[in-house]
């Protein structure tokens, strides 16, 4: 890659997920990190390149691409900016805070025939990459559920949105991705115990169009951090911890517990349990390389704006049913139906 013209990058906003991106961006093979905007400045003095107050100071840089790491409710008029400048974007999760202001982003980067993604780097998970490969390869038969856990303690640099746009669209995007299946209804409930005008706690159950159930619970009111997802099929279950990028597969019993003692333990039956070694690569690194070969024109496997929008769809309608304790069907439905909920 060092006989090529370097590609010209941007960062917009310098947060805890900003700075992880900057550090990326200064040693990306193939990039050149030209600036960071953030009104704040920075108080560190350690980034390789000039922090700005304003985007348009940016812009007048001459950039190829922009990473948007601002916050979620900031992501519609920068992406619009970007999108009307020609410069293609890599956009944080979630897209945008409402499926109005998500589809203004998809309508903008698509008309004018730009590179642009989301930020969904649970995609790059070395344990979810595996897991999605043996899934496609039918090791674990017909899938009957996912369930995932995703629990930590309270990130008070999140203002702008709750728990359910902040972490459950991890969980959603994954889900759909690692499964090749969309989801077609989902029911949730949703409590506020820090006081915050969003919430803070959210139990979801759904279902994907091949009839798989589904089963979600995100807080960030936990001390305990767990990243957990189990996918059960008919040949045992696949087990993906994200924080150690482990993958253990426990298969179906084969075996008969004959030792009475045991049996109330472990079941009547056991199986194998297998731990895979997996190359472990930094999520966040891979993103990167992804969307620089994709700016590139090559082929690139990058979470498109229509996939980050179909996430935001799934995300509204798991607060329009917490708020209208219903189950709610997801069909791209009118996003004035859900604009409101989502914007809470």
């Amino acid at each position: 890659m060092n006989d090529r013209r370097k590609l010209r990058a941007g960062l917009i906003g310098l947060g805890a997920m900003g700075r992880n991106h900057a550090r990326v961006l200064s040693g990306l093979d193939g990039v050149e990190l030209v600036g960071i905007v953030d009104p704040a400045g920075d108080s560190t003095g350690t980034l390789s390149a000039p922090v700005l107050p304003e985007l348009g100071d940016l812009l007048g840089l001459g950039i190829d691409y922009a990473v948007v790491a601002c916050p979620t409710a900031l992501h519609e008029s920068t992406g619009l900016e970007l999108a009307a400048n020609g410069v293609s974007a890599l956009i944080e999760k979630p897209l945008a805070q409402s499926v109005a202001a998500a589809t203004r982003l998809v309508e903008a980067f698509e008309t004018a025939g730009l590179v642009a993604g989301v930020g969904h780097i649970e995609r790059y998970n070395p344990a979810l990459q595996s897991l999605r490969t043996r899934l496609e390869a039918g090791e674990l038969g017909e899938v009957f559920q996912v369930v995932t856990r995703r629990q930590g303690p309270f990130p008070h640099r999140i203002a702008d949105v709750g728990v359910v746009m902040d972490l459950a669209t991890h969980d959603i995007d994954l889900t759909a991705w690692v499964t090749g299946q969309d989801y077609t209804s989902v029911a949730a409930r949703t409590v506020s115990r820090s006081g915050r005008l969003h919430e803070d706690m959210v139990a979801v159950v759904g279902q994907l169009a091949d009839g798989t159930m589904v089963n979600h619970l995100v807080n960030w009111l936990s001390p305990l951090k767990e990243r957990s997802t189990v996918i059960t099929g008919d040949r045992g279950c696949f087990v993906a911890d994200t924080l150690t990028a482990d993958l253990t597969f426990y298969a179906n019993a084969a075996i008969d517990t004959e030792w009475e003692a045991l049996r109330n333990f472990r079941g009547v039956a056991e199986g194998d349990m297998v731990r895979y070694a997996i190359p472990k690569r930094e999520p966040l690194l891979v993103e990167h390389e992804r969307f620089r070969d994709a700016v590139e024109g090559k082929e690139a496997d990058i979470v498109t704006l229509r996939q980050g929008l179909r996430t935001v769809e799934v995300a509204a309608a798991l607060l329009r049913s917490a708020a209208d304790s219903s189950t709610v069907v997801v069909d791209g439905q009118d996003a004035s139906l859900v604009e409101d909920v989502a914007a809470r």
